[in-house]
Order: structure tokens, then sequence, then C-alpha cells
């Protein structure tokens, strides 16, 4: 397939999406559609034609940092309607006991903000996350993965959340992983209007001691580490 069919192709799509309001979804789409559009712009050699073609990529452009900023503002604005207070060694606190009566059907894409992501307990983590999402998010259509790349075991790395990316398509949700060097917060947000914001992120549970014990499958018996959880709302989303 040419850059340009391609580019018309992502384009459309993310005008489709931007439509119906899936911003983040939308996003991802403008921006890779402009990257192709822009490969193939600068092998135009009718300058007329390239001259046409810019104007549109400036369109575009525009509309995704348009959505960009909207996005950014709704994971600064809101109000706080929960505090969680986790001690060191409490119990009872899975995914679902904290944050799952945000998770519902009008749940249609999600921003994951996890900057650590290269142990094996933490690829876990984040499949146990996506599997509450998979019951609680009936009609999730999108899902997006923001973390930095491990250095050290890069090829694993993208293994593994290829994985996932994979699994998550084949139940018709389209993923996208964006790596960010500079990532430091771990923010949820959910497109129903809720941001949720863990002092440790997803990775705040303690190892099973020993291996085999109650809590190594059901969280709900996991000593946990100490950290704050502050759920967000957005009544604008």
């Amino acid at each position: 397939m040419s850059s340009a069919l391609l580019a018309k192709q992502l384009l459309i799509r993310a005008v489709e999406c931007d439509q119906i309001g899936r911003i983040l979804e939308a996003q991802t789409l403008y921006q890779d559609g402009i990257a192709q559009l822009m490969g193939f712009v600068n092998g135009e050699p009718d300058e007329n034609k390239r001259k046409g073609f810019l104007t549109r990529i400036k369109e575009y452009m525009d509309r995704a940092d348009a959505i960009k900023a909207r996005v950014n503002g709704k994971l600064m604005l809101g109000k706080v309607v929960s505090h969680i207070c986790i001690k060191d060694n409490d119990i009872g606190y899975d995914y679902d006991d904290i944050f799952g009566q945000y998770l519902d059907d009008k749940t249609i894409e999600i921003l994951l903000e996890e900057p650590y992501m290269t142990q094996n307990y933490q690829y876990q983590n984040l499949v146990r996350f996506l599997e509450l999402t998979a019951v609680k998010c009936k009609n999730m259509k999108y899902f997006r993965l923001v973390t930095k790349e491990d250095t050290k075991n890069l090829d694993q790395q993208k293994t593994n959340i290829g994985q996932i990316k994979a699994d998550l398509e084949r139940r018709n949700i389209t993923c996208s992983v964006k790596y960010e060097e500079s990532l430091h917060d771990r923010r949820i947000y959910l497109s129903n209007g809720f941001i949720i914001k863990i002092g440790r992120g997803l990775h705040f549970y303690k190892p099973s001691n020993p291996l085999y014990s109650i809590g190594l499958v059901n969280y709900k018996f996991r000593k946990c580490l100490q950290t704050d959880v502050d759920i967000w709302s957005n009544s604008n989303a």
C-alpha cells in the first residue's frame, strides 16, 4: 500500500473517531496519518500539489494539537471525589475494590501512564488491570499505554507488550503504545470523565510470601506497599 493511500485511510478514520468523541484514538490516527502524508509530500515533484498537501497537513496538525490540549486539560482539571490512603502491609485492596466502580459501559477509551514496565510482575499487573476493564467496560474500543523503554531488555519488553497488544486487538480493542523517557506521573484516564492517580501506579503489591500462599492469585489478600490513591472527576468529559 502506498504511503498516500495509507495516509488517506488513517486520516479518514481519524476524522470518524474525532466526530464520535473517541479523541484518544483520533489523536493517534491524526499523528500516524500526518507522518505518512509528510513522507509522501517530501517526494512530490509538483510544487502546487505539494503546497496543497501542506495546507491539509497543517489543518490535521491543528486538530491533533487541539485534541492534545483537550486531553491534557482533562488530566489537569476536575475535583477529587475519593481519597484512599493505603498503609504498608495493608490488605483488601485489589483493583476492583479501589476503582472498579468507576469503570463502566461509558468507558470507551483508556489512557494509562505507567513509567515502569520492565519486570514480569509489572506485566502481570497490567494484564490484571486489563482483565478488570474487560469485565467492567463492555464498550471499550481503545487503549493507550505510555511508558518508558526498558534500555536493558528492550526486545523482551516489546515482545511482552506486543503480546498484550495483539490480544486486545483480537478482542476488537485498538491498542497503541508510546514511549516517553521523561514520564514520571502515574495516571489512568477514563473517557467517562474519571482520572485515577495512584502514587505507585499499578505496582503497589508486595510479592506473595511464601510464594504458594493465599494472595498469590486473589490480590484482596496480597499485602500492599504504602501509597495514596486519588480519584478525580472531570464533569466536562
